[in-house]
């Protein structure tokens, strides 16, 4: 039985080849085999995948790329695995596998179910994955939802090759924000009392979101607030509204089947019985990371806000940040990155070193400072990556979506969910790399067509359940459980060019998982499931033109068993991918 990641597996030979080359005096000793690689070829007729280890090598070896490429291919040419070598251009070895490593990979990823293509890569690392962590001011609307669902996806990505992820939502409850949500509290408690309070004012939070925040303060205070000062309601105020926004934020997460295992509050910072954000500046102060100071202008036309006064300065620019950055406002009070440097503190001192943050695209002048902080308070020794969300654009048949009558400037999560289902919904916001700006059709997500991506993949799952339902009443005496019916088979008889295809793009899951954790790009398997879906679709189309194609055989009950092999692998990785995507993958399709 070869290793489930083939590419892995053809990897490690040619690194064993290395080592014999060594021995034999062909290669220098100590030379660096971990720059070999190993992968699929852009064009398939290149064969099944390339390596470039001739080139990597050669310079180390004192040895023509192509002389050293010729080597190699001597020594792969007798691998028990491998059909025809081809050294192409200066030194690129092209390998063709014989039709027997894919069926032994196609057996592996059925023997191994739900786990085919999970690994270690991650070695129980702990990694913090932050994402969504919005204002607490209003419902989760469309632009929140893609954001949402790519970090609950990278998160089951990371944990599903071997790293120990804590889904985390930043609460940012401290601020002018949160003030203005209890003041917009304040008047809809008014109104609740019978009050008529006219238009909103700007400035202030006018969706009919809040009416239930008001309904419930004069619930619990009567009219009391109304005989209080501003200073002394607005505490009060502004606590009942952020858990009520809170508790609805939890609601519409879950209708996308989204949880986190931590909620963090900003403003614990400051209101714990240490102020959290001034111990953080003067633990940089004393590494000589902060300082008193004058900011440059900045370039071209000033902003009206701008002023050339002292202040407390972060060193940003010792870290490659542009400029150094104020900690402090001219009031006094603390800027929101002085905040968010404390909370990344927080992330470090419980144990994380790999720290990936989600945020929204108009965020992304805010990377390299961020990233500044995390290296100044970890001594480099900890990376943040930021993952930046483009838009999303919502269209119904190609026209613009209305705002939202209830959230009043905008189309809310839950409408979305509502209208097409959370499959829909998750499937297509990975749908496109995260820095991509997407648009997302209501009317085109719930098209049953192969335009239409997530019905295509979860049609691909259910037709294969299908096939199983016809083969048993074709075959009544079918063994009951996958081990029999693999004992049973003779995957030899899989030798049709479309079933070689389709086993080799099985093959592919255990490196694409892999290759999207280790990238932090969950759209790389929506991408991959699509392809692999196609691919089966294809298959059992040229069955409706060929009949000798076709899965179930009547009258040759060998070859049906292979073939229900060939499709249990496909709906076992599609059901495995569509899992990691947070999406179902249902047995019948109506």
């Amino acid at each position: 039985m070869i290793a489930q990641n083939i590419f892995a597996e053809m990897l490690d030979r040619v690194r064993r080849v290395g080592g014999d080359l060594i021995a034999a005096g062909g290669l220098p000793a100590g030379i660096d085999l971990s720059r070999i690689t190993m992968e699929p070829p852009r064009d398939a007729a290149h064969g099944d995948m390339a390596t470039n280890v001739a080139m990597v090598l050669a310079k180390d070896s004192g040895k023509k790329p192509r002389e050293l490429a010729e080597a190699f291919g001597e020594r792969l040419r007798v691998d028990e695995l491998v059909a025809k070598i081809e050294i192409a251009g200066p030194g690129f070895i092209n390998l063709t596998l014989k039709p027997s490593a894919w069926r032994t990979t196609l057996l592996s990823a059925v023997q191994l179910g739900a786990q085919f293509g999970k690994c270690d890569i991650g070695g129980g690392e702990p990694i913090n994955v932050e994402y969504v962590s919005a204002n607490p001011t209003g419902p989760m609307h469309v632009g929140h939802c893609r954001g949402a669902v790519f970090g609950d996806a990278l998160a089951s990505l990371l944990a599903f090759t071997g790293f120990k992820a804590t889904r985390e939502y930043y609460i940012n409850d401290a601020g002018a924000q949160v003030d203005q949500l209890a003041r917009s509290a304040y008047l809809r408690y008014r109104e609740a009392l019978g009050e008529d309070i006219g238009a909103i004012p700007d400035g202030l939070y006018p969706g009919d979101y809040l009416k239930p925040v008001g309904a419930a303060l004069a619930a619990q205070y009567g009219d009391a607030l109304k005989k209080q000062s501003e200073a002394d309601w607005l505490p009060g105020v502004r606590k009942t509204a952020i858990n009520m926004m809170m508790a609805a934020v939890r609601a519409d997460l879950a209708a996308l089947n989204i949880g986190f295992d931590v909620f963090y509050s900003e403003r614990s910072l400051i209101e714990g019985k240490v102020d959290l954000v001034a111990a953080t500046i003067d633990w940089l102060r004393a590494r000589g990371y902060v300082y008193e100071g004058r900011l440059p202008p900045p370039k071209g036309a000033l902003p009206e806000d701008w002023e050339d006064r002292e202040q407390t300065l972060f060193r940003s620019t010792a870290f490659s940040d542009d400029t150094d950055r104020p900690l402090k406002k001219s009031d006094g009070s603390y800027t929101y990155f002085a905040s968010d440097i404390a909370y990344h503190r927080s992330k470090l001192e419980r144990g994380f070193r790999t720290l990936i943050d989600v945020w929204g695209a108009d965020h992304g002048g805010y990377i390299k400072r961020m990233q500044a902080a995390v290296a100044a308070l970890s001594d480099r020794k900890a990376k943040l990556d930021v993952k930046l969300v483009q838009l999303v654009k919502l269209l119904r048949a190609g026209e613009p979506v209305k705002m939202s009558k209830r959230a009043g400037e905008f189309v809310t999560l839950r409408e979305v969910v509502d209208e097409v289902g959370r499959d829909a919904v998750r499937f297509m916001m990975l749908f496109r790399k995260n820095d991509a700006a997407l648009d997302f059709d209501l009317a085109k997500v719930i098209e049953q067509s192969r335009d239409n991506p997530v019905f295509y993949v979860q049609y691909g799952h259910a037709r294969g359940q299908s096939v199983f339902r016809n083969a048993r009443e074709a075959f009544p005496d079918l063994p009951a459980d996958m081990i029999n019916l693999l004992e049973a088979a003779n995957p030899a008889r899989l030798a049709d060019p479309a079933e070689l295809a389709l086993m080799r793009q099985i093959a592919l899951y255990p490196r694409v998982v892999e290759g999207a954790a280790a990238a932090h790009e969950p759209h790389r398997i929506a991408f991959y499931l699509y392809d692999l879906a196609s691919e089966f679709h294809a298959l059992w189309t040229l069955g409706n033109a060929s009949p000798h194609l076709r899965f179930i055989i009547q009258n040759d009950r060998e070859l049906t068993l292979a073939r229900l092999v060939l499709v249990r692998g496909v709906v076992t990785v599609l059901a495995s991918g569509l899992a990691l995507l947070g999406v179902a993958a249902p047995d019948e399709m109506r």
